[in-house]
């Protein structure tokens, strides 16, 4: 399976909550695992079930909806705060999310999603809540993010905006590179380079 991202349309998963923290996402008792995978199944836990009971899905949380799906999750402002784990990345990456939009990232949820091949969309406070507004009301609507030309759309109104990403980790998410791939890729030039 490629990890490379470029453009992609999706529908969305709105999760209209500021300062979501890390803890939140993968709670501590389930980071006893090294393996990235099976992470997604724990995504959300104490908010997805009654007293921690898989046989207990909480009906009004979005994940336990048929209502939403998709590779984007829409999240309120400051998500990804509290401590640094890597395994908030992989619960989401694991659970079928490709990117994650909002208005502020903690910078080291942002930089292990970028490691992880999970693409952090910043985006203006205002286009935010006007994303989470149009999925509320159309869960069905679609966005649209290009990487290449670092843009979102939202596909029903028409409305985009630009949004940065660091140059060497765009690179990397454009050809599916981590940092050896991406080593590898310019061999030759470092070679060039330790004979000069």
């Amino acid at each position: 399976m490629s990890k490379k991202i470029n453009s992609f349309h999706s529908t969305a998963v709105p999760l209209d909550m500021e300062n979501v923290d890390t803890d939140q996402i993968i709670p501590a008792r389930f980071l006893k695992a090294t393996n990235r995978d099976g992470f997604g199944k724990n995504l959300f836990r104490d908010w997805r079930y009654n007293h921690d009971d898989e046989a207990q899905p909480r009906p009004d949380f979005v994940l336990n909806t048929s209502v939403y799906k998709g590779k984007i999750l829409v999240a309120g402002k400051n998500f990804g705060c509290g401590s640094s784990r890597e395994h908030a990345a992989w619960a989401l990456k694991d659970y079928g999310f490709d990117a994650v939009v909002s208005s502020f990232f903690a910078d080291i949820f942002k930089n292990n999603a970028l490691n992880n091949f999970l693409l952090p969309v910043q985006v203006s406070d205002d286009f935010l809540r006007k994303l989470l507004d149009t999925l509320q009301q159309h869960p069905s609507a679609e966005i649209a993010i290009n990487l290449d030309d670092q843009t979102i759309e939202n596909t029903l109104t028409g409305e985009s905006e630009h949004f940065d990403i660091n140059s060497y980790k765009k690179t990397c998410l454009l050809n599916g590179y981590d940092d050896i791939d991406f080593l590898l890729s310019i061999r030759d030039r470092i070679e060039r380079f330790e004979k000069d």
